[in-house]
């Protein structure tokens, strides 16, 4: 007894498996995922036969499963606001050069990363 698979469902199986391989190799190249992340496709044939066992309900089911995308980082500030709810704000140093913040060695710094003490009239007196 020999079923011939790319025939099977009238080729719908084949269909199945090409798409979900499809998005494996779309997962694959896909820079925001991990490159070394396992992808599965897995194939699931159910057969349920009827009382005489002479006919069985066939459901095939192809599905993959892909890598996540890749986290994207960043970092945010938290605080109360006036009102004491609590509020947070993206901590985006890169792109906003006026933000001010904290180094490792407790000094005030701009987005670039120096000190504004000299572009800053009368800060800390």
């Amino acid at each position: 007894m020999q079923v011939d698979i790319n025939n099977l469902a009238g080729g719908a199986m084949a269909e199945r498996i090409n798409r979900e391989l499809n998005k494996v190799a779309e997962n694959v190249l896909d820079p925001n995922t991990k490159a070394e992340a396992v992808r599965t496709v897995t194939i699931s044939i159910k057969i349920k036969p009827n009382e005489a066992r002479q006919i069985g309900q066939t459901d095939i089911e192809v599905k993959s499963s892909l890598a996540p995308a890749k986290g994207v980082p960043t970092q945010f500030v938290f605080d109360f606001d006036r009102e004491g709810k609590a509020v947070l704000k993206e901590l985006n140093l890169s792109k906003d050069k006026d933000q001010m913040a904290m180094n490792d060695a407790g000094e005030v710094v701009d987005g670039t990363g120096t000190s504004p003490k000299s572009n800053v009239v009368g800060m800390y007196k």
